[in-house]
Parts: structure tokens; sequence; C-alpha cells
């Protein structure tokens, strides 16, 4: 009989649900400390959590017969991911539980901000009678500006369209229209910082949107504006937030979430009079908790009856059980993907995929969704996996298709893939597999090569000019990078450099590149090494 451990308290509700399964047996042993959890974990096959449990490597190191944990809220930040992974063990988490909970409390925050509630409420705590001292904004009228426009972006938006605001939102990777059509999607977020009076963030902090509001964008902002974040610690720069909010240039801001939690006590937005903070309470309602349990329970049950998989965030490729040939056209397509992801940073309309092999057609499906894993792999902050790809895909409005033809007669198995991003440019990248059993990248944006795509990567795009080479090799050389393998393709006036180097290329090197006059455009790619 399958065995469950819940090792934090979880909603009533959640437990009845488990115990009603009489094929389940159930233990509930909220506050377990990190050495209990690992001494008893591996007896269990699955294992139910809140924010409380560290699933720690430690934990995991005697996983024994454990197949799953399931996380009830959103996030998986206290599970060793790649430990779980390592060891066959399921993570799963709700997607949406806490959706509403969040986006109400964005919408609170914005309101407390605009009529200046909290400074009201304690004033009046204090016998003061200050009427003239708290005038706010009314929200009618005003532009809200969103970065991200994901299930809680959304959620905000509609709430605010209900209070008669204008809704600007920001998104490179959603296309199409958003609630029918009434939030304005912009192209540049230079374009919501100018028009926005109230801002909030609602995207995933990754290296492209850490600190995405800095002092630069802060100061391309409306005189007055307000800032809301409820997302993710980092996505501000709270000490130039700071800064202009006593520059008079931002009239307040309101912050649930932190780079660190709880904020030290020396954080520049705590001491000013026009922050609000409240101690990350975005799904901290009765509904979303129980919300949340509920679908932690639900989710393991449905695995351990009948095998089902709801919300998995690391069901990765090397999980699925293809056959040979499939899994190195698997990895081939997860390569090819994860090459050209620095160029898709416009958002993506369609993903194509034609594969060139008739034995494939089974698995085309599949290769088509690992491709775009990798393209979007590295602009988000949560797992993303063969599970989730096609709901993430329908939230950003991106299309997905495949064909399978034949290879012809003597040619080469083959995969083509067209990228069309959302200001209708086109990337194209095309590989295959050869005989020695190698992964082989054969062209990019119509540069022709025969490369390994594998390890630390630069792609270089430069004027194809006499110099160019020796000027990059001498870069390289002068950081103490060491040159692997070079690819380079000529088209027309400008040529593509591949380049395979020893060690992941630093932010010192990168800007020594830029500083080269011939090149264009240049990207560092951190693929999987060729095992064996």
């Amino acid at each position: 009989m399958p065995r469950i451990l819940v090792s934090d308290k979880l909603a009533a509700e959640g437990l009845a649900l488990i115990r009603a399964h009489s094929d389940l047996e159930l233990t509930n042993s909220p506050g377990l400390t990190e050495d209990q959890l690992a001494e008893q974990v591996g007896q269990f096959d699955g294992l139910i959590i809140r924010s409380g449990s560290k699933v720690t490597a430690k934990v995991l190191a005697k996983s024994g017969r454990l197949k799953a944990i399931a996380r009830a809220g959103v996030g998986v930040d206290n599970v060793d991911l790649k430990a779980a992974t390592d060891r066959g063990v399921l993570v799963m988490t709700p997607p949406d539980a806490n959706t509403l909970s969040t986006g109400e409390h964005t919408i609170a925050m914005m309101c407390a901000l605009s009529r200046h509630l909290v400074d009201a409420a304690t004033s009046m705590r204090a016998g003061q009678w200050e009427k003239t001292k708290f005038t706010g904004v009314q929200l009618a009228g005003k532009t809200l500006g969103l970065i991200g426009l994901g299930r809680v972006g959304k959620a905000v938006a509609a709430r605010a369209l209900g209070l008669e605001m204008q809704v600007v939102a920001y998104d490179p990777f959603v296309v199409g229209d958003v609630l029918g059509g009434r939030v304005k999607l912009v192209k540049d977020l230079d374009e919501l910082l100018a028009v926005a009076d109230f801002i909030s963030l609602h995207t995933p902090k990754t290296a492209q949107t850490a600190n995405i509001l800095n002092a630069a964008a802060l100061a391309k902002c409306k005189p007055g504006v307000r800032v809301i974040n409820c997302a993710r610690g980092g996505l501000v720069d709270e000490q130039a937030l700071a800064d202009a909010i006593t520059a008079g240039k931002v009239a307040g801001a309101a912050f649930d979430v932190f780079p660190v939690e709880p904020p030290p006590a020396d954080s520049p937005l705590l001491k000013l009079p026009q922050v609000i903070a409240t101690p990350h309470l975005g799904a901290s309602t009765t509904e979303a908790q129980l919300a949340v349990s509920l679908q932690a329970a639900e989710a393991m049950i449905a695995y351990l009856t009948r095998g089902q998989i709801v919300g998995a965030v690391n069901l990765g490729p090397i999980k699925l059980d293809l056959p040979p040939k499939g899994k190195k056209f698997a990895d081939l397509a997860d390569r090819m993907g994860g090459l050209i992801a620095p160029l898709a940073v416009k958002g993506i309309k369609k993903i194509e995929l034609t594969v060139y092999s008739e034995t494939l057609s089974p698995v085309a499906p599949t290769l088509t969704r690992l491709l775009a894993i990798a393209l979007l792999r590295p602009h988000r902050d949560t797992p993303i996996n063969v599970v989730n790809i096609s709901q993430i895909l329908q939230q950003y409005g991106t299309e997905l298709a495949e064909t399978t033809r034949s290879a012809g007669d003597g040619a080469a198995e083959r995969l083509e893939a067209v990228v069309t991003l959302a200001d209708a440019t086109q990337l194209r990248v095309a590989g295959t597999v050869l005989a020695d059993g190698l992964p082989r990248v054969l062209e990019v944006n119509g540069y022709r090569m025969d490369m390994v795509p594998a390890g630390n990567m630069v792609l270089l795009f430069n004027d194809d000019r006499p110099g160019v080479i020796g000027a990059v090799g001498m870069t390289f050389g002068k950081q103490a990078v060491n040159i692997a393998d070079m690819t380079i393709s000529r088209q027309g006036k400008t040529a593509l450099m591949i380049l395979r180097v020893d060690s992941e290329p630093s932010k010192e090197l990168m800007a020594a590149l830029a500083a080269v006059p011939a090149i264009r455009e240049m990207h560092a790619v951190a693929l999987p090494p060729i095992e064996g």
C-alpha cells in the first residue's frame, strides 16, 4: 500500500481527501526537522510539504521508496530539484491555486498606496484627524503598466479594467489579444514607463528581468509614478527606487516580496514613509491555502493511484521513454533550441519543426516540445518541462506545429526548425545525428556549418573582413579563455562564428568582445557536455 507523509501543516480538507482513499496510508507529522525528515522520508512513497520543510540533498540522500513530492503552494525553492531529479523523484506544485489571491493582494496594495490608507489608519490610532494630509489619487482614468502578463498579471489586468483604469503591458513572450484586446501590449519597456501612473511587476526573475526597474528605467518614468511588486524579490533595484522616492520622482511603492526574506533592518525601502511593506502575503488567504492543500493532495493521489501527473516541475527530457534513435534526436532538439535561445527575446509567435525521418514520426511532437522548452528555459525562473510546456505556450499565445517528411534517398535524417518571433522575424536552425552518434548543427539563420553543439559556447555575428578572427582570438587569449573549437560561416558581408570554449565566458570577456568594432551581436550559451 502506498504511504504518504505530510511534514507541514496541511488543511484538514486535504488530509481528509487522502484518508478517504482506503488504498493509501497517511502519516501526518508536521514540524519535522531536516534530520528527522531525512531519517523517515525513505519509508514513504509520497511526501507533501508546504514552505516549512526543506527537502535538501541531505534529506534525499536516502530517498528509499520515495516516488513523488507535492508542494502545497507555488514555487519549489525549498526543494533541491537536482537532487530530486537525480533520485528519480517527481516534484509537483499546484499551478493556479494562489493566482486570484496574489492578484487581489496587488490590487489591495495599489488602493492602499493611492489613498494613503496605512498612514491614515496609523494617524487615527494616534488620536489624530489629519484629513487634508492624506489626500490621495483616484484609480479610474489612470494607466496601470504591467511588467509581465502571466496568470497573475492577467488577473490584475482584469480587476484594474473593472476599476476603469487603462492597462498597458510589457511581456515579450505574450502575443495576440489579451482580455478581448482591452490590454494594450507594448513592444518596448520604455513605452510602458513613459505612460504608466502605476507600475506592477508580474514577471519571473531571470537574468533578463533581475533589476528590470533600475535607476535608468526609473528615470524614464512619469513624475509621481507608484510601483508595486508582489511577484519576486530582486526585480527592482531597491536602492535606486529609494533614491527616486526621496528625490520625489516616485510618489510611493508597495512591496510584498524582497530579495532576502525577511528583509534586513537596514533595507532602504523600509525606512521610507512612502513605502507600504507586507510580509509576503500574496497567497495568504484562507481560500488560497485551502486550494493549495487540496491541489497538492489531489496531485499526490492521482500519481500514486493512477500514474497521472499534475503540475510536474522536474519531468525533464531524460525521463522520456524513447527508443535509442529517438533519444539521440531528442538530445539534438534540446541542443538546437538552446543554441538559438538567446536570439529569441522578442516573444515567440510560432515554433515549427520539420522532422525529415519517417521512423521518427511517432516522437515528432515530443521533439517539438523539447525544442520549445530549450528556447524558453533561459527566460524563466521556474522549471519548464514536457508536462507544462503546452500550458506555458498557451499562456504566451505561441503556436506549435510539427511536420514529418521523408529524408529522401541517400539523405541524412534531420530536424529543421523555424521560430517566428512577435515582430515577424524568423530564426532557423537545422541539425542531424550522424553515424558517430554525435549531434550536429547544420544551419543557423542561413549560415551553413557542421558543428557539435556542446558545452560553453559563444556566438558572434560580425562584419566579414580581414583581421576579425585575429582580434577575437587575441581577446580570448587576454582573458585567459581557451578556444576548444571554432566554426565560421559566411553570408554576404557578414559572418557567424561559433566558438566552443573550455570555461564559462565571463562578463569581462563578453565586454571585451563587445569592444571589437566588427562584432555586431554576441551571445554566450551553455549547453550540456557530450557524455562519454
